[in-house]
């Protein structure tokens, strides 16, 4: 069976359950996931402008701990791959009451 590479968007990111949860599962093997560097600073300034509670420091903490969990997840040179993805599925999810779009590629080539 072909393991599945999810594009997690700023969306899945800005939820700290929903961003554990798709770690968690990735990190069991059921996918492998990736986001470009853009995501990173998208979810963390949305997520700073609304929780003036949290820091930059504590989400770049975060932001360290997924790259050292999953080292191979970065994708670089976005838009390009972006517009050459073979086969991609957009789904809008509702969980946790947020919006949640996914890129799946189901070719470890895709990606």
């Amino acid at each position: 069976m072909k393991q599945l590479t999810a594009f997690l968007d700023a969306n899945v990111l800005y939820s700290a359950g929903l961003r554990d949860l798709l770690m968690r599962l990735a990190l069991q093997g059921l996918f492998r996931i990736k986001w470009p560097e853009q995501v990173h600073e998208e979810w963390m300034r949305n997520l700073l402008a609304k929780r003036p509670d949290l820091t930059r420091e504590k989400l770049e903490r975060t932001r360290q701990l997924m790259e050292r969990a999953a080292p191979d997840s970065l994708v670089k040179g976005y838009t390009a791959l972006h517009e050459s993805l073979i086969y991609s599925v957009n789904r809008q999810v509702d969980i946790f009451n947020e919006k949640v779009c996914l890129s799946v590629c189901p070719s470890p080539t895709c990606l």
